[in-house]
């Protein structure tokens, strides 16, 4: 039976019933499955009947099959196994269900006179529990003078929790801070510390009598007694103090580092009637088993009833799961659950059956202390390494051994004594794994002995499962029981391979996983309902109970032989490790790879221990105990000390065969001649290869598209309302990439930089003038960036307008926390340079992180926002390239599949001669490193196989001692530069880790290959990044010709220009730094790397050397194949990845040879070689390549063509240890290679070992988001220390963490970032400026002169002189009618003739850099201007006021309720009521009043839909000056302007101008100003002052005026100078300045344009003509001219028209412009023209805008002027026929200004008396436009034209009687004939009152 149980069934899907949990795989009927067992040799053995084997494990259980308590009884034990063999052999269940719990007896019965006897003694504790009334006490007074203050000890020092939850205090060690309640302050919890072994577990036991405490508050430490602790803190108490009465709670500090009340103390747990249930629950769940290595595990569980007060039950020690530890005061106590078999051994059914209690005793005892009852422990060191109070938590020392020379903590009298010469007589040196309880003392020979915490971390860690389930109360589910965890640990030990080493990261897994199985009913209820207090449960099995456990182990070890030993029965761990070191010594242990030892101490618990004695095994843990630098520390020794001698003498005692040394003195050089180069004659030219080419410098589409991710990342925190960076203040970029101290990777950035461009893109390519000027961008973290680093802190103080970019490249490689440095001055840079105040701080340095390997940066204390986080994406979607790319990325992931592509070898691959000839050395040399002994079988075999090669030797006598891997790499680097005519190759990584096994390769090889004549065929490179490259004469001659370097002083420096270059690269140091490989690379060789490494970032990285861009194929599908080439020799490369092209392009089979040999014949395949030196009869080898050559034609061998450019398109093949790789090629349950659920890096550690797996289908962000859940730093990491108080992060702002595969282009992405990063903060610096040249310009005025070019400001009579220039000028109105004007004549190519598309053209505009005086939009964010824009917190939304003003217009015909939004910090601007604070008006200051700092007009900009994008931010243009500012804002757009605008004055328009135009908001503006101007001077008049003296000016501006700018004059010549930008405030206090200037209607200014300043040339400074955009309007003398309301387009045209005919002034200071900006988005400009039946614009032609009335016509959802407007802009030139064109005979326009298409010409007049009218003398026109005609216009006016016979009437009136009414009152009929068809009206709805309008013709 027990070899039996080793039988494992080989086929899954097998049909199968697990007869008991203990066997070690599923045991078949014997005749139904024979073929599938793995062991058939034991078969013989095994019964051959179900029958049969029940008697064969009835006559096995002889030994227990007595009716004891607690054993199993023999009957029903057949019975059940009966029942369970027969039922497994007719089941189809596909997960058979567990039958070990039928095994289990009966629940033992308890001993009630015992729990009576316990129930007494509690009920003397606790007498205050009682109806007895209270005992009268009187309390100690206290001392005078002292504080008597509730909640206040007597040292007048807070208690109080409220007070204390942010404190920080020291808690010493095995205190626990406990919370008191004081019945004077019943709502207040008292802080205090007190001694944990006088506090009850959660179960209410093991608390000593008595009580010892300390004062938080003062620090008095010392209080023996509860009374005198309860007078100190003045709990006042009228009855005698009891702890168990007032000490309340347990104190936790929560996730953000509060103290907050946890659980209560349990003082009197359970009911004692319940007491004897309570022990069974207590004793410890066991779990159900589950899958896998859980298969074999018995069914057991927890007895749960309904009585039990579940608040008792609850742990006060939970954490929950995925938030940092709840941590109690300093130290975290015992996660290790206490109601388990370890603290209540006398609650659990056991052999001895006694009640005896395991605690400590009920008195106190002076010689008892926690560590005499070592399994009871009261304060175990938690696992956990969290910071609490600037306190350091303990350590378990699980993370490693201990030193050599030292021993664990021990209990006094116990030792254990190691015998001398341990390692020397065994071979190896034991592993001990701590296990529960207290490891004994060992002493003597110490250092052949090693001890480990791993398991012990690993059993606490299982502790903390349950913990996930509590987050919102108590759980019914209890943790791993002691007893199962042993018997898990058995199983893990027992399924492992004999080479295999544990690894607790799967022992996690195994007790995560049957944990949740066992518990799953539980879970699921808890899931699914979160109550208070939880149903109970029905009741389990029996939990597995220590009786049990010796015969359970013994049966999980019998199917393993002798590799796994239980020791049970010693009395303690100190017999058991003695019996153990005396097996060991005596050789009983040679066959045996782990002890595993338990026992029960003298409190009836568990210790337990692993010995790990297998010499594979205790190589591995020894070596990967090890840190990095003692590993090297180690090899160096060995090496110096002569140690490693050995190695080379037994190389010599190989034989002839395997003496390298004998074996080079018999090669001769001759034998070598055919792989040596044959130079032509001097005479004759040197063939070249016409296939090389390098393309380290292209840039790649993907590359510029992280670059663009990059740059979205940084505007998206420069946009969010948390201001941690303003871009709109840079003006330039500057940088510093920091990477790991490398030189070839400092010198391969500093090429990439060179090559870039970037330095040409930020300026500071004059700086720069050589590769060599470019390193001072790049600085290596060693002590010489130190002063880099201040420099450029330095630099940022002085230049805050400089964005400075901080790149960390491989910014995994030292995360070292500076204070953790060890002394080591390399270690703990990163955390001192790059994480200081300085650079924090800054607001203008912004630090990128790259790497390749984040996991170390994501962790739950990262400083890196998820957000800020850029991961590379995948260039290929479906297949589909997204890219464009002309390569392809092969990566680890792309090597992974080639496992299982089927096709051939995979090219990962390990070496299994090198693993059997290293690990017989290993053997044999114990004491040796593996390094050590690998880096010398990797010499040897290097050695032999050039020798084979080369040296002559034939390959039969060499083959036992070289591998065949090695042979083929050795074949290829030799050969195939001999085909390509300038000889090029391929480069053949060899990686060593250590420096000096590295430089030893480098000397042995270099000697061997020069011996055998070979130092011109290939070169051997020692790759060390701490020295620069070193290349021989010869090859560096080669190198200068293939990259055409003319530089005779050129070296290279980096491995990329080794391109092609046939080399060995020896690459050394423990971690790769970066550096990038060529594409050369053929093989990566990794067979000496670290087996044990067992984190993910260690084993990616090592694999990403390999990574490589492959050359896409772009005729893999077009035409026939090709024919390939096998004349290297990798036959295994060209058949493994013949499948893999459409994820990886290797298309192997189809390589087209169409450039290198087009006329390559193709020969047969079958029994075809390659080239004479590759010959060898290897039948291996030959078979691999006959089945390569089988599936395609081959070229001919005889033709020359270059092997390197062919293997551009292929990937190396990579070669590693077995260990390394049996971790990444088995699959984990979640798809995913086994290595990826790794701990990431040895610098973190899980918060839980309930974790879920990394998932195949996770995206790299939600991998991200895993880690930051799942793994914290140790206090080593830089992150360690980065814990804010009350938050659950501490991200920094300005740091954005860049993540990609290894060698995929990270750098050129971050460089291009820059470059693009400096041109869009250019761009951010620039707008969009309208620059275009005045229209409809007229030389004639030009040349008469008014004004000295040198005046300032305009003379009122020589301006009164001045023509009215009624041409319009501004380009924007390039697409309007022209105004007549006599002085005007158009050209004959003035543009009116374009086609009508070209009116909505783009318009000219010019990028322009930002002024200092420029107006903002609501995304500039600067120091200066935060207060102007109200987002200081004195400045929030809420603190502005919404004021009605209210006021009538006769126009209007009814009151105008308008709404101000007055923020309180402008609220001094405006008078308010004294009674009720009602809005009276706006202060207006007096003419006279003069201040350099305030403007005094009121400045309105109406505005919609551009909230964000309107410049309204005028406080540079303004130079800070005070002013007032008004936004005229429509009412529905409110709420969304006062967001973006907090701080600004908002006037809200009526409800009934939604939708109008922007008429209405300057009628409004004009009008409401003129009637506040009216009450200013009511309110003056009161005071004094004259009605004039109040100032009458407004400022009208657009809201798109972003800067303004003066023209210079020479004073001398009057000659116009340069254009300069200046501020608005200097602009608007010149013109407020001018003389006689309220006597102006309007003052304006032109609109800039490039060439409108002539510089060098006279013009006239003052002009009058029509004003557009920025506008000074006097509201006083434009009282009778009004803005039409009804206006959408070209209502300023209009207004200046009627303006001047009424006798204003207009004044336009031609020195001043304005610039607008280009804005998209908003305006006024910007409506929709829909249906009315739908919301969906649609295309609708001009023409049916209008239509007749009363017809059934589609009526649109516009407004009617709107539709009028637009119908007349496009259509006029047909309806005035014979205006279009005809500039001579334009359109008479009484009163208004309509756009009537810029084909035709409008003649403005005014019917108003007295007004100025151009002269019309003479003139014909073609058409006459009444609108809204008043009572100004008669029939005797219109009488004073002249029209054209067919001249076209329009009479436009608001209705259709009006239109009637207007027709008979002005006598139209006698002159024009109408029609009934010519009666026409908007398409708009009755409701919608469409205008109506009469066209008719001129008799």
């Amino acid at each position: 039976m027990l070899k039996g149980c080793q039988i494992i069934c080989n086929k899954p899907h097998t049909r199968c019933r697990r007869f008991t949990a203990s066997l070690t795989g599923r045991i078949q009927y014997r005749q139904r499955v024979r073929a599938s067992w793995r062991y058939v040799d034991v078969l013989s053995d095994l019964p051959k009947s179900p029958r049969e084997y029940l008697e064969y494990f009835s006559s096995k259980f002889k030994i227990m099959g007595n009716s004891h308590t607690g054993h199993i009884q023999s009957t029903r034990f057949e019975e059940m196994l009966h029942n369970s063999i027969e039922a497994s052999l007719r089941s189809n269940t596909v997960v058979p269900r567990p039958v070990f719990s039928q095994l289990y007896l009966e629940a033992e019965q308890r001993l009630f006179s015992n729990d009576s006897r316990l129930d007494e003694e509690d009920d003397e504790e606790d007498v205050s529990d009682s109806n007895s009334p209270p005992i009268p006490y009187q309390m100690k007074p206290p001392p005078e003078g002292c504080c008597t203050t509730d909640g206040f000890c007597q040292a007048g020092k807070d208690l109080r929790l409220s007070s204390m939850a942010t404190e920080s205090f020291e808690v010493p060690p095995g205190f626990l801070l406990v919370g008191a309640k004081s019945p004077s302050i019943p709502d207040h919890i008292l802080v205090c510390a007190v001694d944990m072994r006088f506090l009850p577990d959660e179960c209410g036991r093991n608390a000593l009598l008595g009580f010892s405490g300390n004062c938080i508050g003062c620090g008095e430490k010392g209080f023996r007694y509860f009374t005198e602790f309860a007078n100190h803190i003045n709990l006042k108490l009228t009855s005698q103090p009891k702890k168990q009465k007032h000490l309340k709670f347990h104190l936790l500090r929560n996730a953000q580092g509060l103290l907050v009340k946890g659980p209560a103390i349990c003082w009197k747990g359970i009911d004692s009637r319940m007491r004897h249930t309570v022990s069974n629950i207590a004793a410890g769940p066991d779990e159900q088993s589950g899958l896998g290595p859980s298969d074999l595990l018995p069914n057991s569980g927890h007895t749960t009833l309904s009585t039990i007060n579940h608040t008792d039950l609850n742990t006060p020690f939970h954490i929950s799961e995925g938030s940092p530890p709840i941590i109690n005061g300093s130290h975290v106590p015992g996660l290790q659950q206490q109601t388990g078999i370890v603290a209540n051994g006398p609650g659990r059914p056991g052999i001895i059956g006694s009640m005896a209690n395991s605690g400590p005793p009920k008195k106190r005892h002076k010689g008892w202390s926690p560590e005499s009852s070592a399994p009871t422990d009261a304060t175990p060191k938690p696992p956990t390494t969290s910071m609490t109070n600037g306190n350091k938590a303990a350590d378990s020392g699980a993370s490693g051994c201990l030193p050599l020379g030292s021993s664990p903590p021990f209990a006094p009298g116990e030792s254990v004594t190691v015998p001398d010469h341990l390692l020397q007589t065994c071979g190896l040196r034991p592993v001990i794994f701590k296990g529960h309880g207290t490891l004994p003392h060992l002493c003597g020979n110490l250092a052949d002995v090693l001890v480990s915490g791993l398991l012990q971390k690993c059993y606490r860690s299982s502790q903390n499962l349950p913990c996930v389930y509590e987050p919102y109360g108590t759980a019914p589910i209890q943790p791993i029981s002691t007893e199962m965890q042993i018997l898990l640990t058995v199983y893990y030990l027992v399924q492992l391979a004999p080479d295999q080493a544990p690894q607790m990261e799967d022992l996690e897994q195994i007790f995560t996983r049957s944990w949740r199985e066992s518990h799953l009913t539980e879970i699921r209820q808890y899931q699914q309902t979160h109550p208070q207090f939880p149903t109970p449960l029905p009741c389990l099995a029996q939990p597995l109970t220590p009786s049990q456990l010796p015969w359970l182990t013994k049966l999980a070890t019998s199917s393993c032989g002798d590799a796994v030993l239980v020791l049970d029965t010693a009395p303690s761990l100190v017999e058991a490790l003695e019996d153990t070191f005396h097996r060991l010594v005596e050789g009983r242990l040679s066959q045996t790879n782990y002890v595993v030892i338990f026992c029960m101490n003298r409190s009836q618990e568990i210790e337990s221990c692993v010995v790990v004695t297998g010499k594979h095994q205790t190589r591995a843990l020894s070596e990967s105990l090890l840190s990095p630098s003692d590993c090297l520390r180690e090899i160096g020794h060995e090496l110096s000390s002569g140690s490693a001698a050995e190695l080379g003498s037994y190389f010599s005692s190989l034989g002839p065969d395997g003496d390298v040394e004998a074996l080079l003195e018999k090669a001769s050089p001759e034998s070598s001649a055919q792989y040596c180069a044959q130079e032509p004659s001097g005479d004759s030219p040197k063939p070249t290869c016409t296939e090389y080419f390098v393309d380290w410098h292209e840039i790649r589409p993907i590359q510029l598209a992280i670059a663009r991710k990059l740059l979205s990342h940084v505007c998206a925190i420069a946009d969010s309302s948390t201001q941690n960076l303003d871009l709109g203040s840079f003006d330039k970029v500057e940088f510093l990439i920091c990477i790991p101290p490398s030189e070839v990777t400092f010198h391969q950035v500093v090429l990439h930089l060179w090559n870039s461009g970037v330095l040409r893109e930020l300026g500071l390519d004059q700086d720069c003038l050589s590769v060599k000027d470019a390193e001072q961008y790049v600085v290596k973290l060693n002590q010489s960036a130190v002063g880099k680093i201040n420099s450029l802190i330095q630099k940022s103080k002085m230049n805050p307008y400089t964005l400075f970019i901080l790149v960390h490249d491989h910014a995994h490689s030292d995360i070292t926390s500076a204070q953790y440095n060890g002394g080591d001055s390399s270690l703990g840079l990163v955390d001192s340079l790059l994480n200081c105040r300085q650079i924090r701080d800054a607001p203008n340095i912004l630090t990128l992180h790259v790497t390749s390997f984040p996991f170390a940066l994501q962790t739950q204390y990262t400083r890196i926002s998820p957000y800020n986080e850029i991961h590379w994406p995948s260039a290929f979607n479906n297949d589909v390239d997204l890219y464009h790319e002309k390569t392809k990325y092969f990566g680890v992931s792309e090597l992974l599949e080639t496992m299982h592509s089927g096709s051939g070898l995979p090219l990962l691959r390990y070496d299994s001669s090198f693993e059997s000839m290293a690990a017989a050395l290993e053997e044999r040399f114990p004491k040796l490193h593996s390094a050590v002994i690998r880096t010398h079988v990797l010499i040897q075999h290097y050695s032999l196989a050039l020798m084979a090669t080369a040296g002559g030797q034939t390959l039969q006598s060499l083959q036992k001692h070289i591998s065949v891997e090695t042979l083929e790499m050795m074949q290829c680097l030799l050969s195939t530069s001999q085909r390509c005519p300038s000889r090029h190759g391929h480069m053949i990584l060899l990686r060593i880790p250590s420096p000096a096994l590295a430089a030893l390769a480098h000397q042995r090889l270099c000697h061997v290959r020069n011996k055998l004549g070979l130092h011109k065929q290939f070169e051997i490179i020692l790759g060390d990044p701490c020295s620069s490259l070193n290349v021989g004469k010869h090859f560096l001659d080669q190198l200068k010709v293939w990259l055409k370097i003319v530089d005779p002083d050129w070296a290279p420096h980096t491995y990329l220009e080794l391109e092609a270059l046939p080399c060995i690269l020896i690459l050394t140091g423990m971690d790769p730094l970066g550096e990038s490989l060529p594409r050369s690379l053929k093989y990566c060789d990794l067979r000496v790397i670290s087996c044990w490494s067992l984190q993910r970032t260690s084993l990616e990285q090592e694999l990403g050397l390999a990574a490589y861009l492959l050359k896409a194929k772009q005729d893999a599908q077009h035409g026939p194949h090709a024919p390939s080439d096998l004349s290297e020799s990798d036959p295994e490369k060209l058949s493994s990845t013949d499948n893999e092209e459409e994820e990886v392009v290797v298309d192997v089979n189809n390589d087209s040879l169409a450039n290198s040999s087009p006329t390559g014949t193709q020969c047969p395949p079958s029994n075809w070689t390659p080239l004479d030196p590759e010959k060898q009869p290897n039948q291996r080898r030959q078979s691999k390549s006959t089945s390569s050559g089988s599936s395609s034609s081959w070229a001919s061998p005889l033709k020359q063509s270059c092997s390197w450019a062919r293997n551009l398109s292929r990937p190396p093949v990579v070669l590693l240890p077995k260990a390394v790789y049996d971790l990444i090629t088995t699959v984990d349950p979640s798809g995913l290679p086994k290595s990826t659920s790794f701990l990431p890096h040895s610098s973190v550690e899980w918060v839980s070992s309930f974790r879920p797996l990394l998932s195949k289908m996770m995206t790299c962000t939600e991998q991200s988001l895993y880690y930051r859940q799942w793994t914290a730093p140790k206090p080593h990491h830089m992150d360690g220390s980065n814990r804010a108080e009350g938050r659950n992060d501490n991200f920094h702002p300005r740091r954005l963490l860049l993540s990609g595969p290894p060698q995929v282009g990270k750098t050129g992405a971050y460089l291009q970032f820059l470059g693009i990063l400096s041109r869009m903060l250019i761009r951010l610096m620039e707008v969009d400026i309208y620059d275009e040249g005045d229209i409809n310009c007229n030389c004639k005025t030009d040349l008469v002169r008014y004004h000295q070019p040198v005046a300032s400001w305009p003379n009122k009579e020589i301006l009164s002189g001045m023509p009215f220039d009624y041409v319009i000028h501004d380009p924007k109105y390039e697409d309007i009618s022209t105004i007549y004007s006599l002085d005007f004549s158009p050209n004959a190519d003035d543009g009116k003739s374009r086609r009508q598309e070209d009116v909505f053209l783009r318009r000219r505009t010019a990028r322009i850099k930002l002024s200092k005086y420029a107006a903002y939009n609501t995304y500039h964010h600067c120091e200066q201007c935060h207060q102007y824009m109200g987002f200081t917190p004195q400045y929030q939304q809420y603190e502005s006021t919404l004021h009605t003003f209210t006021f009538s217009h006769l126009l209007l015909g009814e009151e105008i309720q308008l709404y101000f939004i007055i923020p309180k910090s402008k609220a001094h601007h405006f008078s308010f009521s004294q009674t009720g604070g009602q809005l009276e008006s706006m202060r207006l200051p007096l003419t006279s009043d003069w201040n350099p700092d305030v403007i005094k007009s009121p400045i309105f900009t109406p505005t919609t839909g551009r909230h964000e994008h309107g410049l309204f931010n005028l406080y540079h243009a303004m130079e800070g000056a005070a002013h007032l500012h008004i936004l005229v804002i429509k009412e529905y757009e409110m709420a969304v302007y006062k967001k973006y605008w907090p701080n600004h004055i908002m006037l809200v328009l009526p409800t009934i101008f939604n939708g109008a135009g922007i008429g209405a908001a300057h009628f409004l503006i004009k009008e409401l100003s003129y009637h506040n101007l009216e009450l200013e001077r009511s309110k003056r008049v009161e005071h004094g002052s004259r009605p004039q003296d109040v100032w009458p000016f407004i400022i009208l501006a657009d809201d798109s005026c972003v800067m303004w700018n003066s023209v210079d004059v020479d004073p001398k010549s009057g000659t116009i100078g340069t254009e300069r930008n200046v501020s608005l405030k200097q602009v608007l206090q010149h013109m407020e300045s001018s003389p006689d200037i309220t006597q102006y209607g309007l003052c304006g200014m032109r609109k800039w344009s490039s060439c409108g300043g002539g510089a060098g040339r006279q013009k006239e400074p003052f002009s009058r003509g029509h004003l557009h955009d920025f506008l000074l309007l006097n509201v006083d003398l434009t009282q009778n001219v009004q803005y039409n309301q009804n206006r959408f387009t070209c209502d300023d045209v209009d207004f200046n028209l009627r303006a001047h005919s009424a006798g204003l002034l207009i004044c336009r200071f031609n020195n001043f412009s304005v610039m607008k900006k280009q804005i998209a988005i908003g305006g006024y400009g910007t409506f929709i023209i829909k249906t009315k039946m739908t919301d969906v614009p649609t295309t609708i032609q001009p023409s049916q805008y209008i239509c007749a009335p009363d017809s059934k016509h589609l009526f649109l959802a516009t407004p009617a002027q709107l539709l009028l407007e637009k119908y007349l802009q496009h259509i006029s030139h047909r309806l005035f026929s014979l205006s279009a064109r005809n500039y001579s005979h334009p359109v008479l326009s009484v009163d208004c200004y309509l756009n009537l298409g810029p084909e035709v010409t409008i003649c403005f007049v005014s019917s108003r008396p007295h007004s100025i009218n151009i002269s019309t003398t003479g003139l014909l026109f073609s058409g006459l436009l009444l609108y809204f005609c008043d009572s100004f216009v008669t029939p005797g006016f219109l009488k004073k034209f002249q029209f054209l016979k067919g001249a076209t009437l329009c009479v436009i009136c608001p209705n259709r009687s009006s239109l009637r009414q207007t027709v008979v009152r002005l006598e139209l009929e006698d002159e024009w004939r109408f029609r009934l068809s010519d009666e026409f009206q908007t398409a708009n709805a009755k409701e919608d009152q469409p205008l109506f309008f009469l066209t008719g013709k001129h008799i």
